[in-house]
């Protein structure tokens, strides 16, 4: 990872608060940040933007251990949380969290995999990517860029865990679930074809059962009628004779 020694972030403390006077810092340049954690009490500062930028664009990204300049004085610190424009993607504001070299610290370290599985090349099967960092304690100069690991070699329904990352025990704790799925390879999905008259049956509606009752009541009704009069003349004809 990137040494506090060799990364400097230049702050100031700032008296004053507020929308218009964060407003004012971004328009010279400078970022609204709070720096806290540790011994020290929470100071409000404001710094350089483009430094704190060019952190989180790094390699080892947010976990980037560096140094808060405060005239002179240098504290060792991580980005804890930003917050970003969501429209212009500008920051907006930033915490900083003061660190203590010789104290363990809790992070989330990034994996990041490499090669083609041989159950997708060979056997067919799918990669699928199911969690892309996982948890860690170490002391903060022993903090990983980030984790790579080959999957080259899974098959399918062969899955890489947490518990495979190569990682230096005797520095690193590994805190995320050693059995939590990283990435697997699993079988294509595919539905299966229903028989032609099967969909055919499927997609036309049934006549509705009332009609079929209203049609036979009719037919009765008409029925009914139609022997009456029948039997009306029959009637008839039995007066005339």
């Amino acid at each position: 990872m990137a040494q506090a020694e060799k990364v400097v972030v230049e702050g100031a403390p700032r008296e004053s608060r507020g929308k218009n006077e964060a407003r004012r810092l971004r328009a010279t340049g400078k970022l609204p940040a709070t720096l806290y954690g540790g011994k020290g009490e929470a100071i409000s500062l404001a710094v350089n933007a483009k430094q704190v930028g060019a952190i989180l664009r790094s390699e080892s990204g947010h976990n980037t251990l560096f140094q808060v300049d405060l005239g002179g004085k240098h504290e060792p610190a991580i980005l804890k949380d930003w917050q970003v424009d969501p429209v212009s993607g500008r920051l907006l504001h930033v915490d900083l969290l003061r660190i203590a070299m010789d104290v363990r610290m809790r992070v989330k370290v990034p994996v990041h995999t490499f090669g083609e599985p041989k159950g997708v090349k060979v056997e067919g099967g799918v990669f699928e990517v199911v969690t892309r960092e996982v948890e860690v304690e170490c002391l903060p100069a022993d903090i990983p860029t980030e984790f790579r690991a080959d999957v080259s070699g899974l098959a399918l329904n062969d899955a890489l865990r947490a518990q495979d990352l190569p990682l230096d025990k005797e520095k690193i704790k590994l805190l995320t679930e050693p059995e939590r799925v990283l990435a697997h390879v699993v079988a294509l999905r595919v539905e299966e074809e229903k028989p032609a008259d099967a969909v055919a049956a499927a997609t036309t509606p049934a006549e509705p059962e009332v009609i079929k009752k209203g049609k036979k009541d009719e037919e009765g009704e008409e029925g009914a009628e139609a022997g009456g009069k029948a039997e009306k003349g029959a009637d008839k004809g039995d007066k005339k004779k």
